[in-house]
């Protein structure tokens, strides 16, 4: 582990790192080889990002950004590592943490502590805190250290997936209100009791008026994905949104482009990496036909595996029948089915009950959002009374063997391999979506925080997406990496359709 060295304090929970550290950086190494990888990978997604080098391009000289204090939480892969320095560029101050505890490309955090002028001895980068494998402890520790300035102040503005950032900060306002102590033993879940013990422990250090002040400063957020989003306009609904969201997830190069084909791409390339196995002619079950399940179902159909879906959406369950894909229940395919891939965004999806009844070294892994898709607490409980046993192949592949079933190898337990701890597949066992899709999602994300940064008073507390435009000219900026030549309307073609001749061409409610 690599970061620089200060005065002991007493450490958060089991990580031994203390609470208020004040470190620059925290990664897994600093090795030279790792920052030097990390670098020429960096420079090589720049060139399949054109989206973010046109923004560097246009707006570097100007430094739009200048005084922007952004704070990240989102996969620290390469990819991402484009995206902080292209906010770097445009004039802004930038702290970073992952929003997974698998996700994290060790050389690429490594990259970004050195800086592109700094080296392995010398650091000259941002304050990045994440490194793969990181504990639950660890992992809100490293959120709580990227939200803090070196001069103990917040952020102005921050780029969240999942919107751990955004949820840490609203959490410890709605106690400080209420005048509550948060309470561990409260807690629904491990995850829940660690946040609620973080926070406590910052109560008992800063005092009960640490979060209000600090939210106050935070002008605005962007969110990357469908959950994040999903607790944004409930606490919008709710009246406890504290400061403006830009909704990046539904601009149309965003949610079409990175759930859709980064899926398509990422999906076997994670379980190729994970297992070796053969996909072609296995039965997969895609749990959810969302964007995420549409591209997901398309990775594996790929490979020529038969493939099936669920859902509960009779629109979505339509789609899948008019593209030729059975319709069934999760229950249906228990008995025979090789792989599943919760894609649903949802909770519960994927329980014990349902791996108990899987046939022998069944495949089980996520690309929705969360852990809690697929029930790892409820396999811990098992697991807890000997009734399943947990053996690692490698690193984030494991075997679950059921020691009750009678259904498995000569009549006795059957396996399930359950990949990414349950967490992103795509992230916890290959490195993600490639640089092209990124650069469509993080071209968004930069234009959120210009938004933002010029204008966020003026939306509001509320939650809003790009203008079409802008999601238009997201695409332009991409289309020459394929050689394509767009045709141009006509005055009168445009006058027919009723759009201006340089676009928009759709309305706000065409679904793409």
């Amino acid at each position: 582990m690599s970061t620089s060295v200060l005065p002991f304090q007493a450490p958060f929970m089991t990580t031994g790192l203390a609470l208020f550290s004040g470190e620059a950086f925290r990664v897994a190494s600093m090795d030279a080889t790792a920052v030097a990888w990390g670098r020429k990978e960096l420079d090589l997604a720049l060139h399949e990002m054109p989206g973010l080098e046109s923004l560097r391009q246009e707006h570097g000289a100007s430094k739009p950004l200048k005084g922007a204090r952004i704070v990240g939480s989102l996969h620290m892969t390469i990819q991402t590592g484009v995206l902080i320095e292209t906010l770097v560029a445009l004039g802004a101050e930038v702290q970073w943490a992952s929003c997974n505890i698998f996700s994290t490309q060790d050389h690429a955090a490594a990259a970004i502590a050195a800086g592109p002028t700094g080296s392995a001895t010398a650091p000259a980068g941002i304050p990045v805190f994440a490194w793969k494998g990181e504990t639950l402890e660890e992992y809100w520790w490293c959120t709580l250290q990227a939200l803090i300035f070196p001069d103990g102040a917040g952020p102005n503005l921050i780029v969240d997936d999942g919107g751990d950032a955004t949820l840490l900060i609203h959490l410890g306002v709605q106690h400080e209100e209420a005048g509550t102590m948060p309470d561990p033993a409260k807690a629904g879940n491990e995850e829940e009791a660690i946040i609620m013990r973080l926070l406590a422990d910052i109560r008992h250090a800063k005092g009960d008026n640490f979060w209000r002040p600090f939210a106050k400063a935070v002008r605005g957020v962007s969110e990357e994905t469908t959950t994040g989003v999903h607790r944004l306009y409930k606490m919008m609904a709710e009246g406890k949104l504290l400061f403006p969201a830009i909704n990046v997830n539904d601009s149309v190069t965003k949610s079409k482009f990175d759930n859709v084909y980064g899926c398509r791409h990422s999906l076997v390339d994670a379980i190729f990496r994970a297992t070796d196995i053969m996909i072609a002619g296995k039965r997969c079950l895609v749990l959810g036909y969302g964007d995420v399940g549409k591209g997901s179902a398309q990775s594996l159909a790929g490979q020529n595996a038969k493939v099936s879906i669920t859902e509960v959406d009779p629109i979505c369950a339509l789609q899948a029948c008019m593209a030729g894909i059975d319709v069934i229940t999760l229950e249906d395919a228990l008995p025979t089915f090789d792989i599943y891939v919760s894609a649903t965004g949802n909770a519960n999806i994927i329980t014990a009950a349902h791996m108990a009844a899987m046939k022998h070294n069944a495949i089980v892994c996520n690309i929705g959002h969360f852990d809690n898709e697929i029930d790892m607490a409820g396999l811990e409980a098992l697991r807890a009374t000997g009734e399943v046993e947990k053996i690692e192949v490698k690193a984030q592949v494991h075997e679950w063997r059921f020691t009750k079933t009678t259904h498995g190898p000569n009549g006795g337990g059957h396996s399930i391999i359950i990949l990414a701890e349950g967490r992103l597949v795509n992230l916890g066992c290959a490195t993600g979506h490639p640089s092209l899709v990124m650069s469509a999602s993080f071209t968004n994300q930069v234009l959120a925080q210009l938004e933002l940064h010029k204008n966020a008073e003026s939306l509001g507390l509320s939650v809003v997406t790009l203008p079409k435009a802008l999601d238009e000219m997201v695409a332009r900026l991409h289309l020459a990496k394929f050689g394509a030549k767009l045709t141009q309307l006509s005055a009168f073609q445009a006058d027919y359709i009723g759009v201006p001749v340089e676009g928009p061409f759709k309305g706000e409610a065409y679904r793409y």
